[in-house]
């Protein structure tokens, strides 16, 4: 199990350091676009690195939707996030020691929110019941993608970290606008313990949205992959 843990570690790490830090300090030069493949070359590399080790999850969300899914144990599970949210958030200090050693303010930071208040962009005037319903449905369809790629003989060999990494980098497009992007409750609060303020009061959604889309992907494709009823 300590392998795992840290693979896992490793993992967020690398998805939280090069994913936000893509955007905080990059992102003006490399825009939404570059910003969204970078998570999701993070995920790919990642996924084919270490994922043999411990499954590639780094994200409470998809880790919870495994479960759902029949495909990880729950008692392993807490272990698993614990691992996640202490990878993110050394990779948020380090962002954060090196924005000030560089004599910048932290800011947004890279974090979660939703509204004006929150975003900071007129075009991402969304509401929390958009912004809960767009974290829910993304996160959905990246366990579809996570789950169905990597069932037994339903992909070939290799193809299932470039498939979840695309569609991740497809997540960041849709959804950077609107709420910054989570799908990942570890992700998230590494970045809003440093912007505080109206980021940490909305975190709670990007934990239960994530949760909830993911844990109903692992329900649905329990079902749909249980063995065909033979007739008699």
């Amino acid at each position: 199990m300590a392998r795992k843990l840290v693979a896992e570690m490793i993992g967020t790490f690398w998805l939280v350091f090069a994913g936000c830090g893509s955007a905080i300090f990059a992102g003006g030069h490399i825009g939404y676009l570059g910003i969204s493949l970078a998570f999701g070359l993070t995920v790919l590399t990642m996924a084919a690195t270490v994922g043999p080790i411990s499954g590639g999850h780094f994200n409470p969300a998809v880790t919870l939707g495994l479960v759902a899914g029949g495909r990880f144990p729950a008692k392993d599970a807490p272990m698993y996030i614990g691992a996640q949210l202490f990878g993110a958030f050394t990779a948020a200090g380090l962002m954060a020691f090196i924005v000030k050693d560089g004599g910048g303010q932290l800011g947004q930071f890279a974090a979660n929110g939703f509204g004006v208040e929150a975003m900071g962009k007129a075009n991402a005037n969304l509401s929390m019941a958009g912004a809960f319903a767009i974290e829910a449905a993304l996160t959905f369809v990246f366990l579809l993608v996570i789950i169905g790629s990597t069932t037994k003989g339903a992909s070939v060999p290799g193809l299932p970290p470039i498939a979840i990494g695309l569609c991740l980098a497809l997540i960041h497009l849709v959804s950077i606008p609107l709420t910054n992007t989570s799908v990942n409750p570890a992700r998230s609060t590494s970045q809003a313990v440093y912007a505080g303020g109206v980021y940490l009061s909305q975190l709670w959604l990007f934990w239960v949205a994530p949760i909830v889309g993911g844990v109903a992907a692992g329900a649905l494709t329990k079902w749909l992959n249980q063995p065909s009823e033979t007739s008699t």
